[in-house]
Protein backbone atom coordinates (compact mmCIF):
# COMPACT_ATOMS: atom_id res chain seq x y z
CA UNK A 1 0.00 0.00 0.00
CA UNK A 2 1.28 3.66 -0.91
CA UNK A 3 1.23 5.74 2.22
CA UNK A 4 0.97 9.04 0.40
CA UNK A 5 -2.79 8.38 -0.44
CA UNK A 6 -3.53 5.49 2.17
CA UNK A 7 -5.49 8.04 4.12
CA UNK A 8 -7.39 9.37 1.59
CA UNK A 9 -8.38 6.06 0.55
CA UNK A 10 -9.30 4.83 3.99
CA UNK A 11 -11.41 8.40 4.48
CA UNK A 12 -13.37 7.72 1.28
CA UNK A 13 -14.09 4.22 2.33
CA UNK A 14 -15.19 5.93 5.48
CA UNK A 15 -17.70 8.06 3.43
CA UNK A 16 -19.33 5.33 1.64
CA UNK A 17 -20.14 3.86 4.76
CA UNK A 18 -23.53 3.46 6.07
CA UNK A 19 -23.77 4.98 9.62
CA UNK A 20 -24.73 2.08 11.17
CA UNK A 21 -21.48 0.74 9.67
CA UNK A 22 -19.37 3.44 10.64
CA UNK A 23 -20.70 3.19 14.59
CA UNK A 24 -20.18 -0.39 14.37
CA UNK A 25 -16.38 -0.09 13.37
CA UNK A 26 -15.82 2.99 15.88
CA UNK A 27 -17.31 0.42 18.40
CA UNK A 28 -14.95 -2.41 17.92
CA UNK A 29 -11.76 0.19 17.83
CA UNK A 30 -13.16 1.58 21.09
CA UNK A 31 -13.32 -1.88 22.77
CA UNK A 32 -9.54 -2.80 21.30
CA UNK A 33 -8.32 0.28 22.57
CA UNK A 34 -10.16 0.06 25.71
CA UNK A 35 -8.03 -3.43 26.05
CA UNK A 36 -5.28 -2.16 26.38
CA UNK A 37 -3.18 -4.80 24.14
CA UNK A 38 -3.01 -2.93 21.44
CA UNK A 39 0.79 -1.56 20.78
CA UNK A 40 1.56 2.15 21.04
CA UNK A 41 1.65 2.78 17.21
CA UNK A 42 -0.89 0.77 16.55
CA UNK A 43 -3.06 2.63 19.10
CA UNK A 44 -2.36 5.93 17.68
CA UNK A 45 -3.50 4.74 14.23
CA UNK A 46 -6.51 3.04 15.29
CA UNK A 47 -7.30 6.63 17.54
CA UNK A 48 -7.18 8.34 13.89
CA UNK A 49 -9.40 5.95 12.15
CA UNK A 50 -11.69 6.26 15.01
CA UNK A 51 -11.72 10.27 15.17
CA UNK A 52 -12.39 9.66 11.91
CA UNK A 53 -15.57 7.50 12.23
CA UNK A 54 -16.59 9.71 14.95
CA UNK A 55 -16.46 12.88 12.94
CA UNK A 56 -18.26 11.16 9.89
CA UNK A 57 -21.23 9.41 12.62
CA UNK A 58 -21.32 13.64 13.54
CA UNK A 59 -21.50 14.84 10.65
CA UNK A 60 -24.58 12.11 8.99
CA UNK A 61 -26.63 12.82 12.33
CA UNK A 62 -25.86 16.73 12.23
CA UNK A 63 -27.55 16.03 8.57
CA UNK A 64 -30.30 14.07 9.73
CA UNK A 65 -31.34 16.52 12.73
CA UNK A 66 -31.00 19.79 10.29
CA UNK A 67 -34.02 17.33 7.96
CA UNK A 68 -36.08 16.89 11.30
CA UNK A 69 -35.96 20.61 12.39
CA UNK A 70 -37.15 21.80 8.72
CA UNK A 71 -40.58 19.31 9.26
CA UNK A 72 -43.23 22.22 8.18
CA UNK A 73 -46.19 22.67 10.17
CA UNK A 74 -49.63 23.93 9.28
CA UNK A 75 -51.93 26.23 10.95
CA UNK A 76 -53.14 23.96 13.25
CA UNK A 77 -49.43 23.51 14.69
CA UNK A 78 -49.21 19.71 13.21
CA UNK A 79 -46.59 18.99 10.43
CA UNK A 80 -48.22 18.97 7.09
CA UNK A 81 -44.87 18.14 5.06
CA UNK A 82 -41.16 18.71 5.30
CA UNK A 83 -39.07 20.68 3.31
CA UNK A 84 -34.63 20.12 2.28
CA UNK A 85 -33.15 21.29 4.99
CA UNK A 86 -30.80 23.61 2.59
CA UNK A 87 -33.48 25.39 1.13
CA UNK A 88 -34.37 29.37 2.09
CA UNK A 89 -37.21 30.17 4.46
Amino acid sequence: MDEGNGSAEKAGEIEKMSFEQALGALEEIVQQLERGEVPLDDAITLYERGEKLRAACQKRLDAAQARIEKIVTGADGKPSGTAPFDEPN
